[in-house]
């Protein structure tokens, strides 16, 4: 078994051993085309054990990894393990090694025919974050097939906060993007919230109904209180908002952190939305909030529901109501 690294730079290597930090290791040079601009360096098995372990004694002890261009590239070849802790190993003095990585883990990345290499090599530029590696991240994320490697692309771009917020909207925005590809974009604009505030809000009112709805559910998550007259103004547009799921996610945010006697309000004429999971979702609100001011309206709308789990809702919501005001 060997580990193997797809280089995106041919560089000449000649066959033999060759020393770094006491440790041989073997470069074979594989008959590639002239035109595919690749070569591959390749580590036996025990040649990766050796390797793995000299680099954890290293992060162990404090002691700085190896950034030359071949170290680098060893490293690289490692990632190709198929034994787990070894790649963990390897993935972390990578890491540790930082910026000076990130050129040659994303021609890994972006190039490797092994899929161990290239989730490996997306996986540790989570760890770096850096800026720099963006357009190569968006690249892969788009045409890796391997569901492995999209998410952990999305989750390096997520990494790096306010940074990745316009290349994330990108995919969010994009007609083209597969609803895989906008889900994971819309989980790693959650995963960033509170550290990118101004970019949400302002993505918020786009006239992309993708972009809009992907930046209110990732604010939705982070907005504790609704004290801020900004989020109060973007939750009450969402409410009326053209798109069905906007308009119910709004609903469910309200009763979460809403206020009964000011918010209730926004909530009622909800109950006559012609989404049923709008409705579905502002009567849970009421409820929540129990808005004992909203059980007329709710009893009105029983009259009048033709969807099955919004009935039962309804009634749910009276009966919790009710009990709340018995106690």
């Amino acid at each position: 078994m060997v580990s193997t690294i797809v280089r995106g730079d041919w560089i000449e290597l000649k066959l033999g051993i060759m020393e770094t930090d006491g440790l041989s290791r073997k470069l074979n040079q594989t008959d590639i085309p002239e035109d595919s601009g690749s070569a591959e360096i390749q580590l036996s098995d025990q040649e990766a054990l050796d390797l793995a372990t000299h680099l954890k004694e290293k992060l162990t002890a404090g002691l700085p990894i190896d950034s030359d261009p071949e170290s680098i590239n060893t490293m690289i070849a490692g990632l190709g393990d198929p034994r787990g802790l070894l790649r963990r190993s390897f993935s972390e003095s990578l890491g540790s090694v930082g910026k000076a990585a990130v050129p040659a883990l994303c021609q890994a990345m972006k190039h490797s025919s092994q899929v161990t290499v290239r989730r490996a090599a997306a996986k540790t530029l989570i760890l770096i974050a850096d800026p720099a590696s963006l357009p190569d991240l968006l690249s892969a994320f788009l045409s890796d097939e391997d569901s492995v490697v999209q998410g952990s692309t999305m989750g390096a771009m997520a990494a790096m906060g306010e940074k990745s917020i316009t290349v994330i909207m990108s995919v969010v925005g994009n007609p083209d993007s597969t609803e895989m590809q906008i889900g994971l974009a819309n989980w790693a604009l959650t995963l960033i919230g509170d550290r990118a505030p101004s970019e949400l809000r302002k993505a918020a009112n786009s006239e992309n109904l993708n972009v809009r709805k992907a930046s209110i559910l990732a604010l939705s998550s982070q907005i504790q209180t609704l004290e801020i007259e900004e989020d109060r103004k973007i939750l009450i547009n969402a409410l009326s908002d053209s798109c069905a799921e906007i308009r119910a996610e709004a609903a469910t945010f309200l009763g979460q952190i809403g206020d009964t006697t000011r918010d209730a309000p926004l909530l009622i004429p909800l109950l006559s939305d012609p989404d049923a999971w709008v409705r579905k979702n502002s009567a849970l609100s009421l409820m929540k909030l129990r808005a004992t001011s909203s059980i007329k309206a709710l009893q009105d709308r029983i009259d009048k529901e033709e969807d099955k789990i919004v009935l039962n809702v309804l009634e749910l919501a009276i009966n919790q109501i009710n009990k709340t005001t018995n106690n």
